[in-house]
């Protein structure tokens, strides 16, 4: 019986959700890796961001968040959830990266070919900021 309350107690949650407001002009951008750009694998990703700070998944303090990196997949907003995903934790998976622990760059083996990046702000529960703060989708080629 615990259970099943603690079950349902945790699927309430995301009705329970605040939205976390991001400050006008937040910007998120790749630092040294352009749209088009050619690189050899490992490849190593910096992340920009003005107007808001960095702090650890967890973390409650205004204007603030931590990265996520989404590789190979749609534009966020235009996913399998399409806006509703906005609402939602981002999944931990091969497509969905999370830097909780307040990094600004990470070195990914990637396999050859082309791949697409965009880079999201989370607040502390994983959920993008309203309005999101993301980068521009780049596509890269692995050499």
């Amino acid at each position: 019986m615990k259970r099943l309350a603690f079950i349902l107690a945790f699927l309430a949650l995301p009705a329970f959700a605040q939205e976390t407001p991001s400050p006008d002009g937040a910007q998120l951008y790749f630092v040294g890796l352009e749209d088009g750009a050619t690189v050899s694998s490992p490849v190593t990703i910096r992340f920009g961001l003005t107007g808001m700070g960095v702090a650890p998944a967890g973390t409650e303090v205004e204007n603030t968040g931590h990265h996520h990196l989404l590789i190979n997949r749609p534009p966020l907003g235009e996913g399998e959830f399409g806006a509703e995903e906005l609402e939602l934790a981002l999944p931990n998976d091969d497509n969905h990266r999370h830097f909780g622990g307040g990094q600004t760059e990470v070195t990914l083996d990637l396999p050859p070919g082309t791949h697409t990046l965009q880079l999201v702000l989370g607040d502390a529960g994983h959920v993008p900021h309203v309005p999101p703060v993301t980068s521009e989708v780049i596509t890269i080629t692995v050499e």
